[in-house]
């Protein structure tokens, strides 16, 4: 039984084809230019890719994941701490959540499905606004990797 704060899923239909949009997603230096951050390595699933964010007013912060899954063309995701933007705060011993990009082919291009689970496994204190957050940062992302993918910038 899923909390109906647990999980964020949002849809885009992307007019590019799903070689197009699974680069965007698994080169790093091209995930980086749409989501807003600068990965220092590549993707490889069990490893960590981290990098400084570039996203205005966040610049301070380190943006850092775990490649998890990487299945060409289907699924590709990893895990993270939400919305970790204190600098002074370890959040180390929380339990990340799980983004996951899914890619179907669709009538029109690729049919691009984002989904983040697991917020009930964080702290209370911090749960309502991760979600929220990054349920408003997943409605955001989806367009800039719309623009990405469709238009080149």
């Amino acid at each position: 039984m899923h909390n109906i704060n647990d999980r964020i899923e949002k849809r885009i239909e992307l007019k590019a084809p799903v070689s197009r949009v699974w680069r965007a997603l698994t080169d790093s230096q091209e995930f980086g230019q749409w989501f807003g951050v600068k990965p220092q390595d590549p993707f490889v699933v069990g490893q960590v890719t981290r990098g400084p964010i570039t996203y205005p007013g966040y610049e301070h912060l380190m943006w850092e994941v775990v490649v998890q899954k990487m299945e060409p063309e289907r699924l590709f995701s990893f895990t993270w701490h939400p919305y970790a933007i204190d600098p002074n705060a370890d959040y180390s011993a929380e339990t990340p959540t799980l983004v996951e990009f899914r890619l179907e082919k669709s009538a029109g291009g690729t049919l691009l499905i984002v989904t983040e689970s697991g917020f009930d496994k964080l702290p209370p204190q911090r749960r309502l606004e991760a979600f929220r957050m990054n349920d408003g940062g997943w409605a955001q992302q989806v367009k800039n990797i719309e623009r990405h993918v469709v238009s080149g910038t």
